[in-house]
């Protein structure tokens, strides 16, 4: 893994937003038409987010150590956030937007008031670099996951650790609740994924199969399932119930960096550094669809909300939607 390429790709309702190096850039879906440029940061622009389902905010995370809150409809910067000592390398919104989560290279996360723009807490108990975090539907609990092994469940009312997850023997570069909250799911360099009941913080499976690091890992929307995406090139789709690979996912001829499910659940997207993009079928496993025309390496994907287009973003500087 590496914090130096440019990785921010997130859609929202009619919008992309995607990062050009110290910019960001919204987009129209419908017309191709950039709306706005968000401009302000001082070095690269890595993690990026909108408010979904609302749509009319934008978080920007940079190498900067700051975290930008913009209009998503005027593209004017609303607060400039400040207090991390190292690059923000993740962030995200709670599901009622009135928070914004960021994870730094310093080892913590912080919680940003949105109507204020005031700093409400510093979750600090991580040895490492914080690369991944995630709140739950509620948006009363935040995970975040380390390079110290470990992924820790935060109560976000008090900024206090409700458990450590240890079992990992690498760096984790993902960390996910299941859309109940009863799950969470870790990846790691490891080669593994892990499994956790929230309520306990007890590991209740680890996900074998991979034979080199585990880069992404999702649930679907049910969360009956889980997929993986490996630097081994491949994926695997796993039962969140009885944790067993149902199917493994073979054809790129690279490392598979994103994963994710389309809003039925009936597909997996992939993203690779060998170019291309895939659509997989879940039950079977077939490839249906390889995206191609990038010239240089896929580093995100995304379903809009409807399930009929697909967005990648590439290291060649473009993104490009599929229908």
């Amino acid at each position: 893994m590496s914090f130096t390429e440019d990785k921010s790709l997130c859609l929202g309702p009619r919008r992309i937003l995607c990062n050009i190096y110290m910019t960001c850039k919204i987009w129209d879906t419908a017309s191709g038409e950039e709306l706005h440029t968000l401009e302000g940061h001082r070095n690269v622009v890595y993690a990026i987010a909108f408010n979904n389902p609302y749509g009319d905010k934008v978080a920007t995370g940079s190498f900067d150590k700051t975290c930008k809150l913009w209009s998503a409809e005027t593209g004017k910067c609303f607060y400039t956030f400040r207090g991390h000592t190292a690059e923000i390398v993740c962030l995200a919104f709670n599901p009622q937007s009135t928070l914004v989560a960021t994870g730094s290279m310093d080892t913590t996360a912080k919680l940003w008031d949105v109507e204020s723009g005031k700093e409400v807490s510093t979750l600090a108990g991580h040895f490492a670099e914080i690369i991944s975090l995630s709140f739950n539907t509620m948006g009363d609990h935040l995970v975040t996951g380390s390079f110290d092994h470990t992924a820790i469940l935060w109560d976000v009312s008090s900024g206090s650790k409700v458990h450590i997850l240890t079992g990992h023997r690498g760096e984790i570069s993902c960390v996910q609740f299941n859309w109940d909250c009863s799950l969470i799911v870790t990846a790691s360099l490891d080669k593994t994924c892990k499994v956790w009941d929230t309520d306990s913080g007890q590991c209740l499976a680890t996900l074998l199969g991979h034979n080199d690091e585990v880069l992404d890992v999702c649930f679907n929307s049910t969360g009956q399932l889980i997929a993986t995406a490996s630097a081994d090139g491949t994926s695997r789709v796993f039962s969140a119930e009885t944790f067993q690979c149902l199917c493994q996912l073979e054809g790129h001829n690279g490392e598979i960096s994103k994963v994710c499910f389309n809003p039925q659940g009936s597909r997996v997207l992939t993203a690779s550094v060998d170019k291309t993009a895939r659509v997989w079928h879940v039950n079977t496993g077939a490839c249906l669809q390889v995206l191609e025309g990038h010239s240089d390496e896929i580093f995100s994907c995304a379903f809009n909300y409807e399930g009929d287009t697909i967005i990648t973003g590439s290291k060649d500087n473009t993104c490009r939607i599929w229908h």
